[in-house]
């Protein structure tokens, strides 16, 4: 069988919550999904197609295309069924592979078990029938296979991504506490932003949300900042279709005139970091910088737009008092200086959000690492109380 060929069961997995922009970001490359579940979706799809996925989506961990299924009741039988898949087919001689495992299974106190039992398949297979022993390591730098394996149920996967996804690869520079790229990604499908108004992000910290803003704007895909995956590690692929893929992400990059994405922090030292985050990712010149407190940024007058800001919400910094001022003075921002626009803050913290002092209309749920978070949007009027010009925008990232 030619994995690179022939259609197969895809799981694209996420961070949990992000699942319905995932979904959305797949149609609209064209793909029809099977399934749509708390942490993923699931579709038909070659490795060849899941070159194309790799590249292009922005709230995606890993891209695994499913090679068998078995019942296992123990280690054993996870080492008996991978021992009789041809993973002469799959993996090089001489090459090496990492094992990655999702276990939930009594006989298995840890999954690192669980991957040497599949390790020892592969490789006593490899040498069976090549004669040569494949390198292994923990760096997900060559193929990637990974185990799935709950209660009686497992699953073995070539994992066509190799590192998460969910890394972006053009931050260089990191700050502390920062948003995921992936969930920063999420994060501006759920606004109202369509794409064109002016997008203002204060408190940027190291520029991760701005950043995501312009990508998205100007459909610069992740795949441009990353040139290593899982897929390229295997027998049977072809350079010349991911050149191909490759090439495309160039060609469907667009300028957006008049387009103003503004980024304020009172760190100099932040925003010195989040220019230079900008410029690697392409979008330096796309993004307008200043080191201010945030209520001194300028927001464009007269035109309905974006505010959007991801404030500190960990009270364990001993600073209560002084975040719930900072809540505060917040929603004061919104109302005196954003008439007409959506306010968004991202927070984990729902009663430091009381402090804002607004009603929020909608409240969208994410998880930061393991923290229950909050978008919460505020439609912010300007004047008399009339419907902003800003419309609901798709979720599509065409």
């Amino acid at each position: 069988m030619n994995i690179y060929t022939t259609p197969g069961a895809v799981t694209i997995t996420c961070h949990k919550r992000n699942a319905l922009y995932l979904e959305q970001e797949i149609k609209d490359l064209g793909f029809d999904q099977t399934e749509t579940f708390v942490t993923g979706v699931r579709l038909k799809a070659t490795v060849n197609e899941c070159i194309r996925l790799n590249l292009n989506l922005r709230c995606a961990s890993q891209v695994l295309y499913s090679l068998q299924s078995f019942d296992a009741g123990n280690a054993d039988d996870v080492y008996n069924n991978i021992h009789q898949y041809p993973w002469e087919e799959i993996l090089p001689d001489d090459g090496y592979f990492s094992i990655t495992s999702n276990v939930s299974n009594e006989s298995i106190n840890n999954s690192m078990y669980a991957n040497l039992r599949v390790k020892d398949a592969i490789i006593d297979r490899m040498r069976e029938k090549t004669g040569k022993r494949p390198s292994t390591g923990a760096a997900l730098t060559g193929a990637v296979i990974h185990l799935f394996w709950k209660d009686e149920h497992a699953e073995i996967f070539i994992d066509t991504s190799g590192d998460s996804l969910a890394r972006h690869g053009y931050r260089t520079i990191s700050g502390p506490a920062q948003m995921l790229e992936s969930l920063a990604a999420a994060t501006i499908y759920a606004s109202r932003w369509d794409r064109v108004s002016p997008f203002v992000n204060v408190m940027c910290g190291s520029g991760t949300v701005a950043i995501e803003a312009a990508m998205i704007a100007t459909n610069r895909r992740p795949g441009l900042f990353r040139t290593n995956y899982g897929f390229m590690h295997l027998r049977g692929y072809n350079i010349q279709v991911y050149q191909q893929e490759d090439a495309r992400l160039e060609e469907q990059i667009k300028e957006v005139p008049g387009l103003r994405i503004i980024a304020t922090d009172h760190s100099t030292k932040a925003i010195e970091s989040a220019r230079k985050n900008a410029v690697a990712a392409g979008v330096g010149k796309l993004i307008e910088f200043a080191v201010c407190d945030f209520t001194a940024t300028k927001v464009p007058p007269g035109v309905p737009g974006v505010f959007y800001v991801n404030p500190e919400y960990d009270e364990r910094s001993n600073e209560i008092m002084v975040l719930e001022e900072t809540y505060s003075r917040i929603g004061d921002f919104m109302k005196q200086k954003c008439g007409g626009y959506f306010g968004y803050v991202f927070t984990g913290n729902l009663e430091l959000a009381k402090k804002i002092g607004l009603k929020a209309k909608r409240r969208i749920e994410f998880y930061s690492s393991t923290i229950d978070c909050r978008l919460l949007e505020y439609e912010l009027y300007s004047g008399t109380r009339t419907e902003p010009k800003v419309t609901e925008a798709p979720l599509t990232t065409a």
